[in-house]
C-alpha cells in the first residue's frame, strides 16, 4: 500500500509537471517571439528542427542523416557531397588529406544511401539540396568550401540555387552532372533516355551485378585497354553501393540524369572550381563540365587528360594538390 501511495503521489507529480510545460508552450506560441521564428528563411528553419545525435542528424522529415566531421573544430569547413550510389566514404582520400592540413572537412550520406534513412519518398535534388542545408546549418558551418562530385555536383548546385551563398566562401564541380545529363532537343548531345533505362532495368534485374559491372568497367576506366585494374577499389564501390536503399538509389538514377541545373548554375557568385576528365565515360564532359563552365560566371575548368569519372580515386593526389591549391587562393 505504501508503495502504491507513493507512486500516486509521483503521478501526480508528472502529471503536474506536464500541465505546466503545455501551458508554458501554448503561452510561447502566442508571444513575439514565436511569430519571429516562423519568419526565419527556409534554411534556418529547418535546421532549427534538426536535431544532431552522436553521428547522425535528424531532418524534418524524419530521415537520419549520417555524417563525418574530422579536423579541427577551428578549421574552415570543405563540405563534400558523394556520387550515385556511393556513400560519404567515397571521400576519404580527400577528407584526411585536406584534415591533415588544418581544415574541418564534412561529408554525410545522402538519404536513402549509406548509413542514412531509406525513406521511400523524397529521393530527389531537392530533398538532397534541403538535406545538405540541414547539415550545414544544423553544425553552424560559415565561410564552408562546398565541393561536389557526380550526383553531388548536383546537390551543390541545387543547394546555391535553393538556399544561396551566405554561407558559402568558394565551390568544387568534380566529374559532376549539371548543367542536364539526360538528351533532349534542348540538350541535343545528352545521353539518350534509353541508356537511363538500361541501367534501372540492370538495378531491378539484379543490382549487385550491375555495381560490380560499373566499377570494374568504365567508372574507373577500367575497360581501357592498358588499365591497371584495382579490385580494391572495385570492392569499395560495390559495398558502398550495396549499403544503400533499393528504392532510394532507383529513384536516384532519374534524379542525377533528368534535373536540370542551368538556373541553378547562373546563381553562382562564389569562385568556382571545375574538374572533368577528358575520357570521363560516366558523365561526357563536354556536355557536363566544359557547359557548367560556361555557365558559372568567372569558373574555372581544368580538365584531367585521359581521367576517368572516378578521378577522386584514379588521380587523388593530382585532385588533392589542386583542391588544396584553390582552397587556399586569396
Amino acid at each position: 500500500m505504501t508503495h502504491l501511495s507513493a507512486f500516486a503521489r509521483s503521478s501526480r507529480r508528472q502529471l503536474l509537471a506536464i500541465s505546466t510545460l503545455a501551458m508554458a508552450m501554448a503561452s510561447a506560441v502566442a508571444t513575439p517571439a514565436f511569430a519571429a521564428e516562423a519568419s526565419k528563411p527556409a534554411a534556418a528553419r529547418v535546421a532549427a528542427t534538426a536535431q544532431p545525435a552522436g553521428s547522425y542528424i535528424t531532418t524534418k522529415d524524419g530521415v537520419q542523416l549520417y555524417y563525418k566531421d574530422w579536423g579541427p573544430r577551428n578549421g574552415q569547413p570543405i563540405v563534400f557531397s558523394h556520387g550515385w550510389p556511393l556513400d560519404s566514404d567515397s571521400w576519404e582520400s580527400q577528407m584526411i588529406f585536406l584534415a591533415d592540413h588544418g581544415y574541418r572537412v564534412i561529408a554525410h550520406d545522402r538519404r536513402g544511401h549509406g548509413r542514412s534513412s531509406q525513406p521511400w519518398e523524397g529521393n530527389d535534388m531537392d530533398h538532397y539540396a534541403d538535406d545538405l542545408a540541414t547539415v550545414i546549418e544544423t553544425l553552424n558551418l560559415k565561410n564552408a568550401v562546398l565541393v561536389g562530385f557526380s550526383t553531388g555536383g548536383g546537390e551543390v548546385a541545387r543547394y546555391i540555387g535553393r538556399h544561396g551563398t551566405s554561407r558559402v566562401a568558394k565551390a568544387v564541380l568534380v566529374s559532376a552532372v549539371p548543367p542536364i545529363m539526360l538528351k533532349s532537343d534542348k540538350n541535343p548531345n545528352g545521353v539518350p533516355m534509353e541508356v537511363f533505362d538500361g541501367i534501372r532495368a540492370g538495378q531491378l534485374a539484379n543490382r549487385s551485378q550491375l555495381y560490380r559491372d560499373i566499377a570494374s568497367g568504365p567508372f574507373y576506366g577500367f575497360n581501357r585497354p592498358g588499365a591497371k585494374v584495382s579490385q580494391g577499389l572495385i570492392d569499395s564501390w560495390w559495398m558502398q553501393g550495396m549499403l544503400g536503399g533499393h528504392k532510394n538509389t532507383y529513384d536516384s538514377i532519374k534524379a542525377f540524369s533528368e534535373t536540370d541545373f542551368t538556373d541553378d548554375l547562373k546563381k553562382f557568385d562564389k569562385p568556382t572550381l571545375v574538374i572533368h576528365g577528358d575520357d570521363d565515360q560516366i558523365v561526357p564532359i563536354d556536355i557536363s563540365g566544359r557547359a557548367s563552365a560556361r555557365l558559372i560566371k568567372g569558373a574555372q575548368l581544368k580538365v584531367y587528360e585521359g581521367a576517368p569519372h572516378g578521378l577522386t580515386d584514379t588521380h587523388k593526389d593530382r585532385l588533392n594538390a589542386d583542391l588544396l591549391t584553390f582552397i587556399q587562393q586569396k
